[in-house]
């Protein structure tokens, strides 16, 4: 296969919008595209249209009767008593005009990128609008309708009898995904998150480790708050070079969450560029030896969309055409057009100018938490391979 890579990419993910002062807000992939084509990384070989997912595609994980209800919501149809069993008309999750087709478009970037990658087209394949981890099969939650990631998966399954594995760096638990898949033996999530004691969704402790047949395929490793970049990033290569040795999957899905930096306003954990180099690094190199190089990677959360996102999700693309991030200045095309438009002053390079927050005092205690979360989750795989530490 060549080692090729495709960037599915449309100005209507731009309406998935609840409102306009809405933490989530889809500008953001506009505003990494645009750093991309303005860096000269991105062109229109690498580009694809993303198509619409259908209604038997969504209801690979969600229920017939949400789905329903998700298009009603879209129409103004439903009143604020029938959306709240399904998620609908919260305070997260908001109704807006078609909200059932701006939905479906994020999870037929998806599906598009699956296809990309599954079909021999590429090796990799990005959608930013993607990365919606909190939908569930009956409710909205989160800021997330349909869970894209969920139904990506469930496809794979369908359509390519292909093992899993699902990788989620995002601040926040990816609930979604993994309660989707928490008896499949065939599906390994991986999230490392801040803890639930502090964030939304308040899931993903240590001994959410599946069902049934997944029992031993679910893993979770919450850190602590004000965590930062060396601890992060022990956590994340440790356990996913164990994880993946353990289940060898085929291809690997990853959600690309943005909002574990320093700058993020929903978060509070101390992260800064380094982590968002080095996390599509790794998965990288892991696709290629073990998976034959299909990786799937998709956005997710990330709510300083000007001075974290853009450099985040890009520095994903450059990894993954090129083998490895930008350094340097950003482009002055690309400052000039939005810092007019930026309530923040925007960042001139690709990487942090440091030092971006005060020393925090609790460093090494914050690091033996997170180390004893990270021994407690491999846990069961170091005893299976008669490996402990």
């Amino acid at each position: 296969m060549d080692c090729s890579s495709k960037f599915v990419y449309s100005s209507d993910f731009a309406s998935y919008c609840f409102y306009d002062s809405h933490p989530f807000n889809q500008l953001r992939v506009q505003l990494a595209y645009e750093l991309l084509q303005e860096s000269n990384m991105l062109h229109n070989k690498h580009l694809i249209e993303p198509r619409i997912a259908t209604e038997e595609e969504l209801q690979l994980v969600h229920d017939s009767k949400y789905i329903e209800a998700v298009k009603k919501a879209g129409k103004g149809q439903l009143t604020e008593e029938e959306g709240f069993p399904f998620g609908l008309g919260t305070e997260d999750t908001p109704m807006f005009d078609n909200m059932h087709e701006a939905s479906s478009l994020l999870v037929g970037g998806t599906l598009t990128a699956v296809d990309a990658v599954m079909q021999g087209m590429a090796s990799h394949a990005l959608n930013l609008g993607g990365g919606l981890h909190h939908g569930f099969q009956r409710k909205a939650s989160g800021f997330c309708i349909y869970n894209d990631g969920a139904v990506a998966i469930q496809y794979i399954r369908k359509h390519f009898n292909a093992k899993v594995l699902y990788i989620d760096t995002d601040a926040h638990h990816g609930d979604g995904v993994q309660w989707t898949f928490y008896d499949d033996p065939n599906v390994c999530t991986l999230s490392i998150h801040e803890t639930g004691r502090y964030l939304f969704p308040g899931t993903g402790n240590v001994n959410e480790r599946g069902i049934k047949q997944g029992y031993g395929y679910s893993f979770n490793i919450p850190i602590d708050a004000f965590t930062e970049d060396e601890s992060f990033l022990h956590v994340y290569e440790t356990s996913l070079r164990e994880i993946i040795e353990y289940f060898r999957p085929d291809v690997i899905v990853s959600q690309n969450g943005a909002d574990a930096h320093v700058y993020d306003p929903l978060t509070h954990l101390c992260s800064t560029m380094n982590i968002y180099e080095y996390i599509p690094q790794l998965a990288h190199e892991l696709a290629h030896q073990y998976c034959d190089g299909k990786w799937i990677a998709l956005g997710g959360g990330g709510y300083d969309i000007w001075r974290v996102v853009p450099r985040a999700w890009a520095q994903i693309w450059n990894i993954m055409s090129t083998g490895a991030p930008l350094t340097g200045s950003l482009p002055l095309e690309w400052l000039n057009k939005w810092q007019r438009k930026a309530p923040v002053t925007l960042p001139e390079s690709w990487q942090d100018i440091h030092p971006l927050y005060e020393e925090i005092p609790r460093k090494e205690e914050i690091t033996e938490k997170n180390e004893l979360s990270l021994n407690k989750a491999l846990q069961f795989i170091r005893i299976k391979s008669g490996f402990s530490s």
